[in-house]
């Protein structure tokens, strides 16, 4: 047993080599949460997310998703990239309203692919410390319940968000696992720290924490701007505001944030500017530039169609805030900006609106309705 507590340790020290900020270990019983996933699914929670619900007693059952396994490795990696400036929660709090709103998670490089490269080099370092054994890695690219998998591990709590908290770093990481089958000892899990704080449920711009700790994804703005592939429903476009891709708010507000560490890894800094990018500028890239500009970005996956989208319904709510500063305004060069600003606006939705795709048509008309 010794032999092993000492494995463990070598192995946790390979994973901080390899850039992640925290490695603990679990076993594979995952039976106290197997209720509450089906509960969640049978109320309808995951809306079009069809995986969630596929690959049967598997995604709660790591064994049988990979026979052998008896031992589950999670390690978090952050991704607050190290450009950050101290102030960054109220900056990200004070995008202009023709602002493109990014979640920070998807500015920088695809996480997919910096986690699967530095999990997979991990585990083939592990080899070198135990010879053969059977392993598999995985972040968030097939039925593995990571969140349970890292709590039950001891690598923090669950938040009343649902994301993984922790003390040391609040939740502003990725997580990624190695399936193994080897004995190793596990941790003990932590303790929750969330208390009677709901600042994440109150902030939620959809309220779509429908209670601690259950989210109704169908009403969570990283579903309806990412996972859905139709329409957006019309009585969430205004609550999604200048929000093009993901977002923030429950992580923003969360006070365990405030102790968020930046990335140890440079992929995660900022491209093509898309933490201050106008809307727009994004709105102008046709298929060929936006294919181009999010080559190996999370970004890329919801397409072209999509994208324009989601951009139509931040430009229409732009135009109910322009419209509101230039009735606000005092001072006739004031009045005078804006109205340019609400022009521009209109004449590019009007650009798109023979776009070949009726989505992207019908929330273009959405968006020039939102003007008086």
């Amino acid at each position: 047993m010794s032999d092993l507590v000492q494995l463990a340790q070598q192995i946790k020290e390979l994973g901080q080599q390899a850039g992640f900020a925290d490695v603990r270990i679990s076993d594979v019983d995952l039976s106290a949460v197997e209720p509450r996933y089906h509960q969640w699914i049978q109320a309808g929670y995951h809306g079009e997310m069809a995986y969630m619900e596929s690959h049967g007693s598997k995604r709660y059952r790591p064994d049988e998703l990979v026979p052998g396994t008896v031992r589950v490795i999670s390690a978090r990696m952050n991704y607050l990239p190290q450009s950050t400036n101290d102030d960054w929660r109220q900056r990200e709090k004070q995008h202009g309203p023709d602002t493109a709103v990014i979640s920070m998670y998807a500015r920088g490089r695809d996480y997919h692919k910096v986690l699967r490269q530095r999990l997979q080099q991990w585990a083939e370092r592990i080899a070198s410390l135990v010879g053969t054994y059977s392993y598999r890695v995985f972040t968030d690219s097939a039925p593995v319940m990571e969140v349970a998998l890292a709590e039950k591990a001891g690598l923090g709590w669950r938040g009343k968000h649902s994301l993984l908290l922790t003390r040391e770093s609040g939740s502003l990481f990725f997580l990624g696992e190695i399936l193994v089958d080897i004995p190793l000892p596990v941790d003990p899990p932590t303790s929750d720290h969330c208390g009677q704080c709901r600042s994440c449920m109150d902030v939620c711009p959809t309220q779509a924490i429908v209670a601690p700790y259950q989210v109704d994804a169908r009403r969570c703005i990283s579903y309806l701007t990412i996972e859905l592939h139709g329409s957006i429903p019309v009585e969430f476009r205004q609550a999604i505001g200048n929000r093009v891709y993901g977002c923030d708010d429950c992580q923003l507000y969360c006070p365990w944030n405030k102790f968020a560490q930046k990335a140890v890894v440079d992929d995660f800094e900022v491209r093509h500017q898309l933490d201050a990018s106008r809307m727009l500028h994004l709105f102008s890239w046709d298929e060929p530039t936006f294919l181009r500009m999010m080559e190996g970005s999370a970004i890329r996956r919801i397409g072209h169609g999509r994208w324009l989208r989601n951009l139509a319904v931040g430009l229409g709510n732009a135009l109910t805030h322009l419209e509101k500063m230039r009735d606000d305004a005092l001072l006739a060069e004031q009045k005078t900006s804006l109205e340019s600003r609400i022009l521009e606006v209109k004449e590019s939705l009007r650009q798109r609106l023979d776009d070949p795709s009726e989505v992207v048509r019908e929330h273009v008309r959405w968006a020039l309705s939102q003007a008086s």
